[in-house]
C-alpha cells in the first residue's frame, strides 16, 4: 500500500443513523476511503488454529484494513470479543480490545490510573454494608458520588448527601446485583466538568459542560450546556497521559477542575462527537480518520514483542530520579550507549522526544523508553520493576 492509497474501514456501530457514526462515515468518504458500518451483534466469531475468522450476517467477512469500534456499554463483552478477533486477523483497530475492556470498567480503569502520578477522583469499592461508613470516611465524608460500574451518559450516577442516604443507595443497588463505585465529591467543581477529546498524543478539542438548575451531572444527555474551552498545558498533558495509561489511541477524558488541578473522573473509549463538535467547531471525525489512515499506512508494530526476540535483551521504561547518575547529563555523556542501551523515547511531563539526540540533556523526572541488555539496564531500575518488565 502506498501512502496515498485509500483504505477500507469497518465502523462497528449498532445504529448507522447516530451522529457520531454518520460523521465518521462522512469524514472517511470525503478522504476517498472505503467505509462500511457493521452491526457489532451480527458477527460470528470462529476460532481455529492459525485461521481466526469472522462472518457477518452468515457470510464470510470481506477484508478490511482497519476497524473503528463504536461499542456501547450494553454490548461491551461481545463488542470487545469482535474487536479482538479483528486483531487476531491482523486488522488494525483504532482502540485495542484490551484498552476498551479496561475503559469500560470504571473501577478497573481507576485502579490502572492509580499507579501513576496523575490526579484521579479518590474511589472506594465495597460489598459489605458495614464497610460503607468507613469508605465514606476514607473519601473525606459525605456528600459522595455513587456510580454503577458500567453506567454511561450520566445514567447510574447519584449524589448522596449523607452517609445514611449513601448506605441506603448502595444497599438497594447491590440487592439488584449491581456493582457500585463510590467517589469523593469535588465540591469546587459541582455541576461542571471538562471533556477533552484525545486523538493520538494531542487534545484536538475540549469543552466545558455545565449542569442545568439543581442537576449536578453535566452530561449533555442530561440537558447540560457546553462551551468551547482552551485547556492549559497541565490539563492537556493530564488528558493525553490518562488516555495513554489506559492504552487508548482515541478517548474522551472527563476531568473536574479541582482546587489543586485536574481530577480525572472517567476515560471513555467511544466518546460521542455531537456535543463537542457543535461546541468547538472542530472536525474531530476528520482527525480520527486521518489518524487511523496514518497508522494503517505506517504500521503499528508491538516494539517489545519484536525486539525481545533477542535473548537477554528487554524494552523497559524508567524514570530519572534524584539518586540517578543520569540527571543533568547530556545523552552522549550518559554512558548509556557505551553499555549497549538505546534510548528510543523521552517523555518529559507529557512532551515526547522520539529518537533523542546526543546533545539532549536528561532531566529529573524524565521517563526513558530504552532497549538494551537486561544486565546493563538492571542498574537503572528498581529490582521489582526489572523483574516485572524485564521479560516483556
Amino acid at each position: 500500500m502506498s501512502l496515498n492509497d485509500p483504505i477500507t474501514i469497518a465502523i462497528l456501530s449498532q445504529n448507522h443513523r447516530l451522529y457520531s457514526t454518520r460523521r465518521l462515515v462522512e469524514a472517511a468518504r470525503q478522504r476517498g476511503h472505503h467505509c462500511k458500518v457493521l452491526d457489532t451483534l451480527k458477527f460470528g466469531i470462529y476460532v481455529d488454529t492459525k485461521s481466526p475468522r469472522l462472518t457477518y450476517r452468515g457470510e464470510v467477512l470481506e477484508r478490511y484494513d482497519a476497524v473503528l469500534p463504536r461499542i456501547g456499554a450494553s454490548i461491551g463483552f461481545y463488542g470487545a470479543a469482535v474487536v479482538r478477533q479483528f486483531e487476531q486477523m491482523g486488522v488494525f483497530s483504532l482502540n485495542s480490545s484490551a484498552a476498551i475492556a479496561v475503559a469500560r470498567d470504571k473501577l478497573r480503569s481507576m485502579q490502572v490510573l492509580s499507579r501513576h502520578d496523575i490526579g484521579i477522583a479518590s474511589s472506594a469499592f465495597v460489598r459489605d454494608k458495614a464497610d460503607v461508613g468507613l469508605a465514606i470516611s476514607e473519601l473525606g465524608g459525605a456528600p459522595v458520588i455513587i456510580k454503577l460500574l458500567e453506567g454511561t451518559q450520566g445514567v447510574g450516577v447519584i449524589l448522596a448527601e449523607s452517609e445514611k442516604v449513601a448506605e441506603a443507595i448502595v444497599e438497594t443497588l447491590q440487592s439488584t446485583r449491581q456493582n457500585v463505585l463510590m467517589q469523593r465529591f469535588v465540591k469546587e467543581s459541582r455541576g461542571k466538568d471538562i471533556r477533552a477529546f484525545v486523538v493520538g498524543d494531542q487534545v484536538v478539542a475540549a469543552m466545558r459542560r455545565r449542569a442545568v438548575g439543581n442537576e449536578f451531572r453535566s452530561n449533555v444527555h442530561r440537558g447540560g450546556t457546553t462551551e468551547r474551552v482552551k485547556l492549559d498545558e497541565v490539563y492537556q498533558r493530564t488528558a493525553v497521559r490518562a488516555a495513554q495509561i489506559i492504552g487508548l489511541r482515541v478517548a474522551g477524558v472527563d476531568m473536574l477542575e479541582g482546587a489543586e488541578g485536574p481530577v480525572i473522573m472517567e476515560v471513555n473509549s467511544s466518546p460521542g462527537l455531537e456535543g463537542i463538535e457543535e461546541a468547538t467547531g472542530v472536525d474531530i471525525a476528520g482527525a480520527i480518520v486521518d489518524y487511523l489512515a496514518e497508522h494503517v499506512r505506517y504500521g503499528d508494530p508491538d516494539v517489545r514483542e519484536r525486539l525481545n526476540l533477542a535473548k537477554g535483551y528487554a524494552v523497559v521504561e524508567f524514570t530519572i530520579t534524584e539518586n540517578s547518575p543520569l540527571a543533568g547529563r547530556r545523552l552522549s555523556d550518559s554512558g548509556l550507549a557505551e553499555r549497549g542501551i538505546l534510548v528510543m523515547n523521552i517523555n518529559r511531563m507529557g512532551q515526547r522526544f522520539p529518537v533523542p539526540k546526543g546533545s539532549d540533556v536528561l532531566c529529573l523526572g524524565d521517563e526513558l523508553l530504552c532497549y538494551g541488555p537486561k544486565l546493563a539496564l538492571r542498574s537503572y531500575l528498581p529490582t521489582p520493576l526489572l523483574k516485572s518488565n524485564g521479560s516483556r
